[in-house]
């Protein structure tokens, strides 16, 4: 048996990109309260008569548009990722978890716990939101509440150099007019309700502005990602990137920090279909930073992160 063990965990993904299993991790995601604050009772009918039956199959399209030949590109690299903290923790057991779909974490932390004394559990998103990081501590109390859990990573220094430096790579290969960072958005209510999220995001920004080299004109943050009817955080990004285009700046790179690896909303919603509206209105350019994905010192903050704080 092992001293250690660091679970890692990211969204999920559904299990094929067909209708029926975006179905069923769709009903499992959105049917989180965490994820979705209406009352079950008017929430459950709305979502399993009107919003799985019309998302489901369009959003296997999207699925099926990025799909890799060993997965889904979101377990793919976070096992890539898995494997190179693993790498890095020689002595330790290091193993990924999904919040919905599988791996799920409690039957993995119950099979952890067979092979090692001591576990920590790493939230892969950077900023704390209750629609994400909640959910995994609701999960791992719910095998043993005594577990240690790292739930946010984005005011560390070391995890700021590695994205700054990471961003101005893909910066200085072309001539680009604006960098805009976009975070997935949240609803506007949980802010009300005192959830941490924007002050967060808004705080990255602020470290990632003195870490680049590059004009403080030619940065700017949205958010992406908006479900659903009701107001979430602005400004928004598809917004934000016709507006641009309309004021010439034709050349964009886009850095997406809320996902540490690329999945649906990089790959598709930012380089498909972002792509084909800023061009429709003007655009010439618009690349999209490739998430940290299993970048070796993405790995080795990970790795120094958790033997840091199981040594506190």
């Amino acid at each position: 048996m092992k001293d250690h063990g660091l679970l890692l965990v990211n969204l999920g993904s559904p299990a094929k990109p067909t209708t029926p299993a975006v179905k069923k991790y769709l009903r499992e995601f959105l049917g989180d309260h965490n994820v979705v604050e209406m009352p079950a009772a008017i929430w459950k009918p709305l979502l399993n008569g009107i919003i799985l039956p019309m998302r489901s199959w369009r959003s296997a399209t999207f699925y099926r548009d990025c799909w890799l030949e060993n997965g889904s590109p979101l377990i793919v690299n976070t096992a890539n990722l898995t494997k190179k903290v693993q790498e890095l923790l020689p002595n330790w057991v290091v193993k990924m978890a999904m919040t919905y779909g599988e791996p799920s974490i409690g039957d993995t932390l119950r099979q952890m716990k067979k092979e090692c004394k001591q576990i920590i559990v790493l939230s892969l998103f950077p900023h704390f939101t209750q629609s994400t990081t909640q959910s995994i501590i609701d999960q791992v109390k719910a095998v043993d509440p005594t577990l240690p859990i790292i739930d946010r990573f984005a005011d560390e220094d070391d995890y700021l150099d590695v994205l700054s430096q990471h961003i101005q790579e893909e910066w200085d290969q072309k001539d680009y007019d604006l960098l805009i960072i976009s975070y997935h958005g949240i609803p506007v209510s949980m802010v009300k309700h005192g959830d941490p999220y924007q002050d967060e995001t808004e705080r990255t920004t602020k470290e990632l502005r003195k870490r680049l080299d590059i004009p403080q004109a030619k940065i700017k943050m949205a958010y992406q990602s908006k479900f659903g009817p009701m107001p979430w955080l602005k400004p928004y990004l598809k917004n934000t990137l016709l507006q641009s285009a309309q004021l010439g700046k034709r050349n964009i790179l886009i850095v997406a920090p809320s996902f540490v690896t690329d999945c649906l909303e990089t790959i598709e919603e930012n380089s498909v279909q972002n792509y084909q509206a800023f061009r429709e209105n003007g655009g010439d350019i618009l690349d999209v930073v490739p998430s940290l994905n299993d970048n070796i010192k993405f790995a080795n903050f990970l790795a120094n992160l958790a033997q840091e704080r199981l040594d506190q």
